[in-house]
């Protein structure tokens, strides 16, 4: 099994990282304020005016670690990355897939009805533990609703039905994942998804985390081989990782969605660490920033036992093990794809 190693978040605005022998060393103001091994590192983002030497690309590159940009505010930029990995057949059957209808609709169909039941189980896990507390009416309808999508979605003919069903699906979920937000605060008031700007703090989160989810997993999908552009649900766009957005969907509710409902609910993030921007979207200040991924980083490190492998896993490595069931499909060593389900 691979190794959890850490992800280096760098979010001081004008840092530059250089290579220090073989470590990355962070400077701030031509002093080091930093220095990491890199045998230790899985990944390294920077967020912001953050500069970056190129002997150290060329050595994490090398050493198979990827270097992403982000925008100060979460929004993806660019990555750099070593040769691609892995054998040239495994990706050739891949875009025969993509290109194969039937091959689409039956891979859209499992990351779809993951996302589905992991929605679902997000819901009920609300009924269970607030239940008395809310409007239990509509979670209940919608729980319901999202156990009659899945099912739909399993039986779709074609990959554009399922993209169907599934925004069906995003639509009732979102239309109560206000009711998940356990204070009263205005400032966390929650109607509909927004994404390009977020429009309110709980958006803000939920594109930070899904921006930090999409760069986890497109790493995985490079690492077993997999090219992370080429995808099955979402179509191909220049420069859009679909495949990378495909696994994603099943990881979206259980992981990016709770650690937001926990981060709001226990007081983690507060009102004044959001502001809004000259575009009108909401922005995640500094501070308040390195206390989610702190946070993100600390649900990396918890185990769960995976039920397709039935093994204890580190939810940091659960994007690598889905990664590997994908090519194992692929590969025809496994009749369909199973996505992750949480229990």
């Amino acid at each position: 099994m691979r190794r959890l190693l850490n992800t280096l978040y760098v979010t001081s605005q004008g840092a530059y990282l250089a290579k220090d022998g073989e470590a990355v060393a962070v400077r701030v103001e031509h002093e080091t304020r930093l220095r990491v091994p890199l045998h230790g590192l899985g990944g390294v983002v920077c967020f912001g005016q953050v500069g970056a030497s190129p002997a150290l690309l060329g050595a994490c590159a090398e050493a198979d670690v990827g270097v992403s940009f982000l925008s100060e505010s979460g929004r993806f930029l660019a990555s750099v990355r070593g040769p691609v990995s892995g054998n040239v057949l495994l990706r050739r059957e891949q875009y025969r897939r993509a290109d194969s209808a039937p091959g689409r609709a039956g891979l859209a169909r499992c990351f779809v009805q993951g996302k589905l039941l992991n929605c679902r189980a997000v819901v009920r896990r609300a009924l269970r533990d607030h239940g008395a507390d809310m409007d239990a009416a509509p979670l209940d309808a919608v729980a319901r609703g999202l156990t009659d999508m899945a099912e739909r979605a399993a039986r779709a003919a074609t990959d554009d039905s399922v993209r169907g069903i599934e925004g069906e699906a995003a639509a009732a979920y979102f239309s109560i994942f206000g009711q998940l937000v356990r204070t009263d605060d205005e400032a966390f008031a929650f109607s509909t998804r927004s994404r390009r700007p977020p429009l309110d703090a709980v958006n803000c989160l939920l594109s930070f985390l899904y921006t930090l989810l999409a760069h986890d997993v497109r790493s995985a999908l490079e690492a077993v081989g997999l090219d992370p552009q080429v995808g099955f649900l979402h179509r191909d766009r220049p420069g859009r990782p679909s495949l990378a957005l495909d696994v994603m969907e099943e990881f979206r509710p259980w992981l990016a969605d709770r650690l937001v409902l926990s981060l709001i609910n226990r007081r983690q993030v507060r009102p004044g660490n959001f502001s809004r921007g000259g575009t009108g979207g909401v922005l995640l200040a500094d501070e308040a920033r390195k206390r989610v991924l702190v946070a993100w980083q600390a649900r990396k490190q918890e185990e769960v036992t995976h039920p397709f492998i039935d093994e204890k896993v580190a939810i940091g490595l659960l994007p690598h093990v889905q990664a590997l069931l994908l090519a194992r499909h692929l590969r025809g060593e496994l009749d369909g794809y199973p996505p992750f389900l949480w229990r």
